[in-house]
């Protein structure tokens, strides 16, 4: 016999995936689900008639009053702004490779970045329809507006989002092996090595909060990239462990000291080349990779 909790549970990666994108926060996300429960536990079942639909519309809206909240709250971040990191595993759970690459796109640093200047309905319905595939006529009931009114917002977000964001190429086997011979060149302190795997015009974007080291300015030209990565080799990190996983859709390196994440480093790639180096070192943004 099925519970409530059993068809909740179901669709939860789905609400975490909703709720994520929408806010770039795991905390956050996680928070706005729990919520999401609350409601379905107390709701009443003749009134729903299809529970995903009523989910993702309870976790929607939650996801947009969350979202207001926090751009009302305007804290002032120190340094460069990144999402906090998101355990992925669109290679073993989405066959469908077209499919797997919207969903990758779809949570990457590159992309959730741009969605932090979408006003909350925009980038509710910029999630629902490009990440999810939802038609207007049902985005536009999950919302309470009208249809024309969601296909303005959509058309505005798309349109956003695509002049403000670079085309990566999404081969993780291509971003796995340039990963692997950039931390190496990395480790040796090969300054050449390092240049000939960037772009020119690569950036590598650091976030700590403040609350950690790493450059408090987006740093670019592959020259400045290159001498920065071999500098920090060359100062060392005692203690450091690697290893990949799955992270916002493509492979990322974390590195841990024991059981303390101490950073993430990933890459987005163009061509055979470096396009932009993210290190994410907020403590804050790690906690969640402690169990990973």
């Amino acid at each position: 016999m099925t519970t409530d909790t059993d068809v909740f549970e179901e669709h939860r990666p789905v609400l975490l995936g909703v709720a994520y994108r929408m806010l770039g926060r795991v905390a956050d996300a996680e928070d706005v689900v729990q919520e999401a429960w609350l409601r379905w536990s107390g709701a009443d079942r003749t009134e729903v008639r299809e529970p995903r639909g009523y989910l993702v519309r309870v976790t929607t809206r939650l996801a947009i009053d969350r979202l207001r909240q926090v751009k009302a709250r305007g804290e002032a971040y120190v340094g460069p702004w990144l999402p906090e990191p998101y355990v992925t595993d669109f290679a073993d759970t989405v066959p469908d490779t077209a499919e797997r690459a919207v969903l990758a796109d779809s949570v990457s640093l590159a992309v959730l970045v741009v969605l932090e200047s979408l006003s909350p309905l925009e980038r509710a319905v910029f999630v629902l329809r490009e990440a999810f595939g939802y038609p207007y006529a049902e985005i536009a009931a999950m919302l309470e507006r009208g249809e024309p009114a969601v296909r303005q917002l959509a058309g505005r977000a798309r349109k956003h989002v695509e002049e403000r964001r670079s085309r990566y190429e999404v081969d993780p086997a291509q971003r796995r092996d340039l990963t692997e011979r950039f931390l190496v060149a990395a480790a040796e302190g090969d300054i050449e090595g390092l240049i000939a795997l960037l772009a020119p015009d690569v950036r590598l974007v650091g976030d700590s909060g403040g609350k950690t080291k790493a450059p408090l300015r987006v740093l670019d030209t592959a020259d400045k990239v290159g001498r920065f990565m071999a500098g920090v080799a060359r100062k060392g990190v005692p203690g450091l462990s690697f290893r990949f996983l799955e992270l916002n859709g493509g492979p990322a390196v974390l590195a841990s000291r024991g059981d303390s994440p101490d950073s993430v480093f990933q890459l987005d790639v163009l061509d055979g080349r470096i396009q932009c180096v993210y290190i994410i070192r907020n403590p804050d943004k790690l906690r969640s990779l402690a169990v990973v």
